[in-house]
């Protein structure tokens, strides 16, 4: 499990009071990345409002992370083995306009 840092605070999941994303565990898409604007984060989900969802009783920084991007240096058996993981995308309303900032090339 990777420590997590997501910058996206219009993800429903973001707990921006805790800096914690709430989901329990993630997607990183990417299959072809070479770079980290070629990934996404696939679990982003728009935030209506100003509240976030949790699913999770207690949120941790610490997270699981399923990574589709397999040309990442990170990625085993597409599972994230990064000690510490940024999802960059302030702003985001699509997943599309998130990335994984952790990605390196192999």
């Amino acid at each position: 499990m990777a420590q997590l840092d997501c910058t996206v605070d219009s993800c429903i999941y973001n707990d921006s009071g805790s800096e914690c994303c709430c989901k329990g565990d993630i997607m990183v898409g990417g299959k072809h990345a070479h770079k980290e604007d070629d990934t996404c984060c696939e679990s982003f989900s728009e935030r209506r409002g100003d509240s976030y969802t949790s699913a999770l009783e207690h949120p941790c920084k610490t997270i699981s992370i399923d990574c589709e991007a397999t040309k990442c240096v990170y990625n085993s058996n597409y599972k994230c083995f990064a000690q510490h993981v940024d999802i960059k995308g302030n702003g985001a309303t699509d997943c599309r306009e998130t990335a994984c900032a952790t990605f390196t090339e192999r």
